[in-house]
């Protein structure tokens, strides 16, 4: 031994036998290491909302706020004002509703420009606000409704262009920032107007109202973006066919992608026109699949759309789906966006509008149902992809609420319902649509028609996610919050 450790070669031998069987001895022993949880995004209940009426002068205004059981929220309230400037003061006096689950309804007297609703609290998770608009005779006959619209700095629309329509872009900000507003008009004949050298200011409290046939007077058919460099602002667009023709919105459509579902046809008899819209760089052929009560398929003679590059395309689907509920499900292997113009029946003519439409995981709120007289509202739900099943749930303005009923959606179907309140309820009512665990995405929309001697007249408003709860992205300690 003393020989060994005389020996330095021996020696560090044993030093390294010794400091092996301590660190075997420590990984043998050591704690499993903990499992790192990736951070996930937190679902947060909304507390503030705006949204603006676009041009709510001779129109109903309806206002709601559902109900939310599972919410524990601070009071709150929604108030109704004109727009104005920041700093701007209002003689008239603003209408302010505190307690969810009331419908505020009222028609507002003509002129006077946009209606801002702001909330706050208990009264801005899942707040719907719409106005609609009856006239039965001139160049604004027929029923012509809107959802209220959020500022944003992105909007879509398609339809019919200025060459066939009084087409009329609504701008607003509400914010106490300017936005910077730009145009892009996509036609049958390709981009007709560029969003370079083009566009307004809109300063804060401000509304703009532009005829678009000043900017682009030649498309028969037009997808529109409308875009902000900086700021925010509410877009909406109104198209007059002309006397006897029919008027109503453009509904927002669903931003460009590779699939569009455009839901809440109704099942009533009249035109079908599909709108597609290709703003890329590559020209597409578009698949296109009904989904009717019956099932879902391809329509003979029907079954593709092509669209070139940068422009727009319509194509006739009333032998298709003409008289039957349904919803389209177009796909392409380039971003499209597509909308649909639904005529009514009749000596002379209404028109309604629907576009392509998320689906509503979190619900859906839809703020003006009604059923006087001779008007009628349905709500058009599809499950294009797994079987759905929702909750629907009337908000009578004034009377006992019923109790919800339950609505299962096979695959691959559409279903159509009859809106109607209970007995002894008077007034208009507002729809929930919520889905149930376990559901497939569905779609839909609500149509509301009235029959008169001269014809039909209709306005469709496609279901829109509920402003009930927004998905906060995770956060995580960084010392990059602090550091240079």
């Amino acid at each position: 031994m003393r020989r060994l450790i005389e020996n330095r070669f021996g020696l560090l031998a044993l030093v390294l036998v010794a400091l092996g069987a301590l660190y075997g001895v420590a990984f043998v022993s050591r704690p499993a290491p903990a499992a790192q949880a990736r951070p996930q995004a937190v679902r947060a209940p909304v507390e503030s909302v705006t949204a603006i009426c676009p041009a709510p002068s001779g129109s109903r205004v309806s206002v709601v706020t559902p109900v939310q059981e599972e919410q524990n929220q601070e009071q709150g309230s929604a108030t109704l004002s004109p727009i104005k400037a920041p700093e701007g003061k209002d003689g008239g006096k603003d209408d302010v509703i505190d307690r969810p689950g009331l419908l505020w309804q009222r028609e507002i007297a003509a002129g006077g420009g946009p209606l801002v609703v702001d909330a706050t609290g208990s009264m801005a998770a899942g707040l719907e606000s719409a106005q609609t608009a009856r006239e039965t005779s001139g160049t604004q006959r027929g029923l012509a409704g809107v959802r209220c619209v959020e500022p944003g700095a992105e909007s879509w629309f398609i339809g019919p262009g200025p060459a066939a329509a009084e087409m009329t872009l609504y701008l607003a900000n509400p914010d106490a920032a300017p936005a910077n507003v730009s145009f892009m008009v996509y036609s049958g004949e390709g981009p007709v107007l560029s969003e370079r050298g083009n566009g307004v200011v809109v300063k804060p409290g401000q509304h703009r109202v532009i005829r678009l046939r000043d900017l682009a007077p030649s498309p028969l058919i037009m997808a529109l973006q409308v875009s902000t460099r900086s700021g925010r602002v509410a877009a909406a667009v109104k198209a007059v066919l002309g006397e006897g023709r029919g008027v109503d919105w453009l509904p927002a459509a669903a931003a460009p992608a590779t699939r569009v579902v455009v839901p809440g046809i109704p099942g009533t008899a009249g035109q079908r026109e599909l709108y597609v819209a290709t703003p890329g760089e590559r020209d597409t052929s578009v698949r296109i699949k009904a989904v009717l009560k019956d099932g879902s398929y391809a329509l003979k003679n029907k079954e593709t759309i092509e669209v070139p590059a940068g422009s727009a395309a319509s194509l006739d689907l009333s032998t298709g789906i003409g008289g039957q509920p349904a919803a389209l499900v177009l796909e392409s292997d380039v971003p499209i966006v597509a909308g649909m113009k639904i005529t009514g029946t009749g000596a002379r003519q209404d028109v309604a509008f629907t576009a392509g439409a998320a689906s509503v995981d979190l619900g859906s709120v839809v703020a003006d149902g009604r059923a006087e007289g001779k008007q009628t509202s349905w709500l058009v739900l599809s499950a294009p992809f797994a079987a759905a099943t929702v909750e629907v749930r009337l908000v009578p303005a004034k009377g006992t609420a019923p109790d919800p009923v339950e609505v299962k959606v096979p695959a691959a179907r559409t279903k159509e319902l009859r809106l109607a309140p209970p007995k002894g309820s008077k007034g208009g009512f507002s729809v929930v649509v919520r889905p149930m665990p376990g559901s497939g995405p569905v779609y839909g929309g609500r149509v509301l028609d009235e029959g008169v001697k001269d014809g039909q007249m209709v306005t469709a408003q496609p279901l829109a996610m509920a402003r009930t709860w927004a998905l906060v992205p995770p956060t995580a300690d960084s010392p990059g919050a602090v550091l240079p």
